[in-house]
């Protein structure tokens, strides 16, 4: 995607719509590409509501134990509130730090789940076996996993908007600072996502939580701490989920339903797209299976093969060659993620609601 951006001489593609419309045509393209951004965008967003929510009640939990116990609710209307504030920020350029706060913020939560786990030391009677009970579970929990993993690696849905805010030049092209980013990214989402993985499955076992920082009790001033890292890395990636999102609304307004752009316009899209997340976060606050669902269902498509396929129409590699294999494994791979992950995730959903109040 990074190679595609100015594939077109003198001509950026700004947005992963206009490439899609490069590829398959004007009406087909947008008719493909969006509505899967569209997906990704919210899903995310709302994952985002429910994790910031559950970060901001275990540092209540941590801080105050012997405080009155709040609800999961009123902790997520707390994180949402901070994201009606920043929504109204004009564009990308102007959340470049909030961003960059929550790059580091990502790396500082994640070194202290696998340090402070590591220091835990292997908890008496740890299991390794798997906890699911029959082969249909083992299955299930599998294809839910799928779309964890997948939900991880969910940048390309907005990578041509990020590389729309560096400058560009023929002698100095957009990609080559571009790609020294993702590369760098990519680094640093393996450090800090591959030690949490590894080291907090060999303290806890099979009794670790969805998110590890929940499974952390001690030291409690530490653990306090990284949960705070969470809600202020969940706040700036909302952001820059959102930020696209704003954009796509204001313009569909404005262009095709001849709304007059103004202030008032932009105030009352955003808090309302805001107040949607927010009220399906409050809703459905089940991280696991938001995870694995959004990420089969929604992520997969725009980050693991639909991007092979415009590579493929435009590019045209001899058939057999290392290009075209490698997409077309990517292809076929990422299919089988969109199809059998969201239903492992559906499923772990079904099963939390059972137990699960709503509005509590």
């Amino acid at each position: 995607m990074v190679e595609m951006h100015e594939i077109v001489p003198g001509k950026r593609l700004d947005r992963y719509h206009e490439l899609g419309q490069y590829a398959f045509g004007k009406k087909l393209g947008l008719y493909i590409v969006v509505p899967q951004q569209i997906i990704v965008m919210v899903g995310g967003n709302i994952v985002y509501m429910v994790t910031g929510g559950q970060s901001l009640k275990k540092f209540h939990d941590i801080v105050c134990p012997s405080c009155r116990k709040i609800r999961l609710t009123f902790f997520i209307l707390i994180f949402a509130s901070a994201q009606f504030v920043l929504s109204h920020l004009p564009n990308f350029n102007s959340i470049s730090a909030v961003s960059f706060v929550a790059a580091v913020m990502s790396c500082g939560y994640s070194a202290i789940a696998w340090t402070a786990s590591a220091h835990k030391g292997v908890q008496e009677n740890v299991e390794y076996s798997n906890t699911a009970t029959t082969s249909a579970n083992l299955v299930f929990n599998f294809f839910n996993a799928l779309g964890s993993v997948a939900f991880a690696y969910a940048g390309h849905s907005v990578v041509l908007e990020i590389q729309a805010t560096i400058p560009s030049t023929p002698e100095k092209p957009s990609k080559v600072p571009m790609w020294r980013g993702v590369i760098f990214a990519y680094i640093i989402v393996a450090l800090c996502y591959w030690p949490v993985a590894i080291i907090g499955y060999w303290v806890f076992g099979n009794e670790v939580k969805d998110n590890i920082l929940i499974s952390l009790e001690k030291p409690s001033w530490l653990i306090a701490t990284a949960n705070i890292f969470v809600v202020l890395h969940v706040i700036g990636s909302y952001q820059v989920f959102a930020m696209p999102m704003f954009d796509m609304l204001e313009s569909v307004l404005v262009k095709k339903l001849k709304f007059k752009p103004s202030t008032i316009l932009r105030f009352v899209v955003r808090n309302i797209y805001v107040a949607l997340t927010m009220f399906v976060a409050i809703t459905f606050p089940f991280f696991g299976g938001l995870l694995g669902f959004f990420g089969g269902f929604a992520v997969t498509p725009t980050t693991y093969f639909l991007p092979c396929i415009i590579w493929l129409k435009i590019y045209k590699p001899k058939i057999s060659s290392l290009s075209w294999w490698t997409n077309w494994i990517c292809i076929v791979l990422g299919l089988c993620i969109i199809v059998l992950a969201p239903i492992g995730a559906l499923r772990s959903i079904i099963l939390e609601a059972k137990t699960y109040k709503f509005y509590t």
